[in-house]
């Protein structure tokens, strides 16, 4: 940035004498105005000395936008939310269209007090990110930011995530209403090796996901595809100097009895504790339909005591390997249709 463009911006800001002054009347145009002020004035470019007009140039956004609860425009964004919220276990989530730019979804904590738990998951995403194997990245959503929004309403201040949106996906609950009889063990197979890679990815990468529930795997039957979202409840290890416990931080009540007992004793997770629960989610998927043998591999991986589970979610999965060749011979590709809803 160079003094002239700041002198200029400043400038700009002392002649308006209203919104429209500022950013004219074209939304798009006035949403790059905005955004190219707010990085020339803001204090952290400014070195401070620009407190003043940030403030001017933000009550004057605001203004432009009065009573349009719709736009939601940050340092790098514009948000232009799409539709009605959808209700998740702890946040309400916007669908929403960056100007340009793809998709995303907006998290929004109901209550602000969990606040936490959302910037626990930018935590955990950016470090998968960070230390991550680039390969696997694909099995976790992409965090575009993460920023505190001030409701124009009633002043609350909320903890805002916002990441890609999955075009094509369906979560693993959704998949299992779709087949109320269960869900092909050879269906399933598929779905169970991406679940432990992208355990094993994450695990790698020193991050535990801490809520491996079915609302929380999202399956592309098409692509054979799995994303494993929500991670509000996740234990990322660089997370330990503000909470050194290691313990998953909050559970889903609803699921209440789908957690290993370390999880509400409130003793330390490990990846044995993603592991019980990712079994949990493919034998209930199958239901009655689980081979003997792949039922027999589940239980092995569900003991009540940790130490007794399998905790490297790799070694695990070239375990299953051998077994589904076992039952199924050499792996090949199986489509997998969703059946079309009334």
């Amino acid at each position: 940035m160079s003094g002239s463009e700041l002198e200029d911006a400043l400038a700009r800001l002392d002649r308006a004498r209203g919104p429209a002054d500022l950013f004219g009347g074209d939304e798009a145009e006035a949403v790059r105005r905005y955004r190219r002020l707010a990085r020339l004035v803001h204090p952290d470019a400014g070195g401070g000395r620009t407190e003043e007009a940030f403030a001017r140039l933000t009550s004057l956004w605001r203004a432009y936008n009065r009573g349009d609860e719709t736009l939601i425009t940050t340092r790098r964004h514009a948000y232009r939310l799409e539709g009605d919220p959808i209700g998740g276990d702890l946040v309400l989530l916007y669908a929403a269209r960056p100007e340009p730019g793809r998709g995303v979804l907006l998290k929004m904590p109901r209550d602000p007090a969990d606040g936490d738990l959302l910037e626990r998951e930018a935590v955990a995403l950016r470090q998968l990110q960070k230390d991550g194997d680039a390969r696997f990245l694909p099995y976790v959503p992409r965090l575009v930011e993460s920023f505190r929004h001030r409701d124009g309403a009633t002043g609350t201040r909320r903890q805002v995530n916002v990441v890609a949106a999955l075009d094509g996906f369906h979560s693993l609950a959704a998949v299992g209403r779709a087949f109320p009889d269960g869900v092909d063990p050879r269906d399933a197979a598929w779905m169970w090796r991406r679940l432990l890679a992208g355990l094993g990815f994450a695990h790698r990468a020193g991050v535990l996901h801490g809520a491996v529930l079915p609302d929380h795997v999202m399956i592309h039957p098409e692509e054979h595809g799995l994303v494993l979202v929500d991670w509000c409840y996740s234990v990322p290890g660089c997370f330990a100097h503000a909470d050194p416990s290691g313990r998953v931080p909050a559970m889903v009540d609803r699921y209440a009895d789908w957690y290993p007992p370390e999880v509400p004793g409130r003793q330390a997770a490990s990846p044995a504790t993603d592991i019980f629960m990712a079994a949990r989610c493919m034998t209930e998927l199958m239901g009655d339909k689980v081979p003997k043998a792949m039922r027999s591999f589940a239980r092995g991986c569900m003991p009540p005591a940790p130490n007794r589970r399998p905790a490297d979610a790799w070694r695990l999965l070239a375990e299953f390997d051998e077994l589904l060749e076992r039952l199924y011979g050499p792996r090949r590709f199986r489509p997998f249709h969703m059946p079309a809803t009334r």
